[in-house]
């Protein structure tokens, strides 16, 4: 824990950091940086034009999709601004308001993304385990229902972070871990007791993305038993390969968090830049990979962005 001079308490400066090693390389860095972000951008406001203006495409499952691209967006433009300062143009110094901020939205996106997800684990499972029932048990209204439970639940569970994180006393100065404010990096920037904080950071942590993975699977298991009692292989492929795409969004999201998490746990034996290279592909990848795979695997998607270009 980082010690605090009485007299210097604020106001408080950050200074983001780059990739280990490779501080000089920082303009050479932003390139592939800002072509991953405007694959991103571009990709999932795509997704989003076609399901607005495709009325057949304003279904359960391409409602959910309209959600994590509006997530993924989010995430991307949170993460934008200080990741190209700090690799672009070498500006590391950040207001700790504005880092509290950025810190906010980060992890209310990531915790929506993981919510989303959840979702759409269960429209698939409903899709097939019940598929004459679908349309009347996933509704456009119950859909909006869900679609406001997740932003009040991303919300409003990082709210109460943050303002136990801003009553914390700082010194002047201090050098992050990344080139974006996470609440476990704030946190042991502190000069005080960081416990309830820490408490509730693990707390946010199992009762949304911890549960949300265990949920998940649970919906995957019901499925798999649902599609084994399928007769016919073909139905059973058919019924699996609507499965697929979002199979793909969540390894995608959750194997680096596991990845992290082992990091954590067996530090020494790991890297000093795996984790930092791993927070930077957990939080840029997603956004620029889901809309190019349920692009590519989502038939009517497809046709539709086909017929654009």
């Amino acid at each position: 824990m980082p010690t605090c001079n009485k007299t210097d308490f604020s106001p408080a400066v950050f200074l983001l950091a780059g990739i280990p090693g490779l501080e000089t390389d920082g303009p050479w860095i932003s390139i592939p940086f800002s072509f991953l972000y405007l694959i991103a951008i571009l990709g999932n406001t795509l997704i989003l034009f076609v399901i607005k203006t495709q009325q057949n495409l304003h279904q359960p499952m391409y409602l959910f999709l309209s959600m994590l691209s509006v997530t993924d967006l989010g995430l991307s433009v949170s993460t934008l601004p200080t990741m190209l300062s700090v690799f672009m143009f070498n500006t590391r110094e950040i207001a700790i308001d504005v880092c509290l901020t950025q810190l906010f939205f980060i992890h209310t996106f990531l915790l929506m993304d993981s919510s989303v997800l959840l979702a759409m684990a269960f429209d698939r499972f409903v899709a097939i385990r019940h598929p004459l029932r679908y349309p009347s048990i996933l509704t456009s209204a119950r859909i909006g229902n869900i679609g406001l439970a997740i932003i009040i639940r991303g919300a409003g569970l990082h709210v109460p972070a943050v303002i136990l994180l801003k009553r914390l006393p700082y010194s002047t100065i201090h050098p992050l871990s990344y080139s974006y404010c996470l609440h476990p990096d704030v946190m042991k920037m502190t000069c005080a007791d960081t416990t309830p904080s820490s408490f509730y950071g693990l707390f946010i942590v199992l009762s949304s993305i911890g549960l949300d993975s265990v949920l998940i699977i649970l919906s995957y298991i019901m499925i798999f038993k649902t599609v084994q009692s399928i007769t016919s292989w073909q139905e059973r492929l058919k019924a699996l390969n609507t499965c697929v795409s979002h199979i793909c969004a969540t390894l995608l999201f959750y194997t680096p968090l596991i990845s992290l998490s082992m990091i954590h746990r067996f530090k020494k034996m790991a890297l000093p830049q795996s984790q930092i290279i791993l927070s930077y592909l957990h939080l840029l990848l997603p956004p620029v990979i889901n809309p190019i795979v349920y692009s590519i695997k989502t038939k009517e998607l497809r046709k539709r962005i086909m017929k654009i270009f």
